[in-house]
């Protein structure tokens, strides 16, 4: 995940729905403070905002993540690759978190 490609995309996606952040912000129960972070890539959504966020913006949530629209054909293959990338992130810092604790 790319926070500048998604922040990119959200404002795309939101400018193409004719909405202000302030109006997105509204929509989602959070402050235009973060939407604007979002966009700049300074900040990313939080996880309790992207069904909202890509049901407003007319997205899925990989599509959301990955900055960009997912082709049909590529769509399984994309959603494998994002299953496998996330197993492997939550392990990862599963067994770091019991390094720091020996």
């Amino acid at each position: 995940m790319d926070p500048i490609k998604t922040g990119k995309f959200i404002k795309e996606l939101r400018t193409q729905k004719k909405l202000t952040q302030k109006g997105l912000a509204e929509k989602l129960g959070c402050s235009d403070k973060a939407i604007s972070r979002w966009e700049t890539g300074k900040g990313f959504p939080d996880v309790t905002y992207l069904l909202d966020l890509s049901e407003i913006l007319e997205v899925n949530v990989n599509e959301l993540l990955l900055g960009n629209r997912i082709n049909k054909n590529d769509c399984e293959k994309i959603n494998n690759e994002i299953i496998v990338n996330t197993i492997f992130a939550v392990s990862y810092t599963h067994l770091r978190a019991h390094e720091t604790e020996a």
